[in-house]
């Protein structure tokens, strides 16, 4: 007579917080390993199914998809370049570029779920980030804004040409000239300003 071996039973709610089996910071950090390997946000169930717990216990820490997706994307975003208001502000604009880009690279799937967001939590990272890279140009707002705008849509459509290419040479080194002439662009106003 052979014994079968029973199959873990997955328990519906919260998970046994007492053990340290589960937490916000553990769902996070696994729906970033699954946006990494898959390329795209997993759902409820295979983020659940990936940690072994039924998909209610993730709605134990976060409310709703909406809410799990805001955290999984700020975790990634709050890991940029964070540039410190320097007089070397051009160094500090293109580092927060590049590093921006590079995570939009890594994550393929990041950039499609950003856009397609209704929460603002990881574009307040970035502006944020922004404004304290520049905040020494003294720009007009309305300047800033159109600046900003202009550089997240480079940014945004290089790191979807880089993601999509087929048989092209581009690489993220290529960034570096059009960076350049923002940056020129940026200066330029700097100067009218105080003319």
């Amino acid at each position: 007579m052979s014994v079968k071996a029973k199959k873990p039973v997955k328990r519906r709610g919260r998970p046994p917080v007492e053990k340290g089996l589960m937490s916000s910071e553990k769902i996070v950090l696994k729906a970033k390993e699954l946006l990494k390997e898959t390329g795209k946000i997993p759902s409820v169930r295979q983020l659940a199914r990936a940690l072994s717990v039924d998909a209610m216990a993730i709605y134990y820490y976060f409310s709703n998809k909406n809410a799990l997706l805001e955290a999984v994307t700020v975790s990634l975003i709050d890991a940029i370049y964070d540039p410190v208001e320097s007089a070397d502000w051009q160094t500090e604009l293109r580092m927060l570029c590049l590093s921006y880009l590079r995570l939009l690279i890594d994550h393929p799937g990041l950039l499609e779920t950003l856009l397609g967001m209704s929460g603002h939590g990881p574009a307040e990272v970035f502006i944020e980030r922004y404004e304290r890279a520049v905040s020494l140009l003294d720009l007009p707002i309305l300047y800033r804004k159109s600046a900003l705008d202009l550089l997240v849509d480079y940014l945004h459509g290089f790191a979807l040409a880089l993601n999509y290419q087929k048989g092209t040479s581009l690489s993220i080194e290529h960034m570096d000239g059009p960076v350049t002439l923002y940056i020129e662009m940026l200066m330029l106003k700097k100067h009218h300003k105080k003319s």
